[in-house]
């Protein structure tokens, strides 16, 4: 009783698991709408039943719901702190209080140096590939390589990691890795950044959006050679032009081009 008791009060934690699934409504067949990756934080906004808890992730300002159980407590100091490291590679594996967790690529390491880090007051070790973020200039070579290996993972509705993905979430982490942080879903990502008048003026990195009957539902990272990356069925290349995505597999047109903008 008194562990559900402290965490009725708990203001800010960060997530101890690998991806935390955050959903619409408390309940675990609920929608997914979200998922938040080890190490990013959150403002706990109220509390049901005990277990669930509404909370507000801190990089992008998306609210829904998730469990205590996949949470560590921590104050407002450590939450608002951002974490200039990141996981690079697709996988990569922290012992947290000598437990082992597989964690995906765009993982924060808060705290990290020589090795180590801290989750809240729970230390942790990892000897990884990983990035300071601050440190990543944005380019042809960085996009293409950040984004290769994401190529045929599964398209997941609400889902930002290699093991299931949706188009905005794929977005998301891979400019997280260039220390740029981006709205979660796609018509906010269209708000972002400048834009590009031309599509003679595009540019690897670039941000492509498509509507359906003029709502923004779709994002995609340019590519060299009009090649376009997105997450639409699977993650998966495709050639695009000034009037949309053309199916390298069918040569059949996929969705319209309604705008190209900036990040960088």
């Amino acid at each position: 009783m008194l562990y559900w008791f402290k965490l009725y009060h708990m203001d800010y934690a960060v997530v101890a698991v690998a991806a935390a699934p955050i959903r619409r409504k408390p309940g675990h067949r609920k929608e997914m709408v979200n998922q938040l990756l080890f190490g990013e934080t959150v403002k706990v906004l109220k509390e049901k039943n005990g277990r669930w808890v509404k909370i507000r992730s801190l990089h992008d300002g998306y609210e829904g719901w998730t469990t205590n159980t996949l949470l560590e407590e921590v104050n407002g100091e450590f939450a608002g702190a951002r974490s200039s490291f990141v996981t690079s590679e697709i996988l990569g594996t922290v012992i947290l209080a000598e437990t082992k967790i597989n964690i995906p690529v765009g993982s924060n390491l808060p705290f990290f140096k020589d090795g180590k880090g801290l989750l809240g007051k729970t230390g942790f070790t990892f000897s990884g590939n990983y990035f300071k973020r601050d440190e990543q200039k944005p380019s042809a070579e960085l996009i293409t390589n950040l984004t290769i290996p994401w190529l045929n993972a599964p398209y997941l509705w609400g889902g930002r990691t290699p093991l299931g993905t949706d188009c905005s979430g794929f977005v998301q982490v891979i400019y997280k890795l260039m220390g740029i942080d981006l709205p979660r879903d796609a018509w906010q990502q269209a708000q972002e950044g400048k834009s590009v008048k031309k599509f003679s003026e595009a540019l690897p990195g670039d941000l492509a959006f498509f509507n359906d009957k003029e709502k923004i539902v779709h994002v995609g990272i340019l590519l060299r050679d009009e090649a376009i990356i997105h997450a639409s069925g699977k993650v998966r290349m495709d050639k695009l032009d000034k009037k949309g995505i053309i199916n390298t597999e069918t040569g059949k047109r996929m969705m319209k081009l309604q705008a190209l903008r900036r990040m960088y």
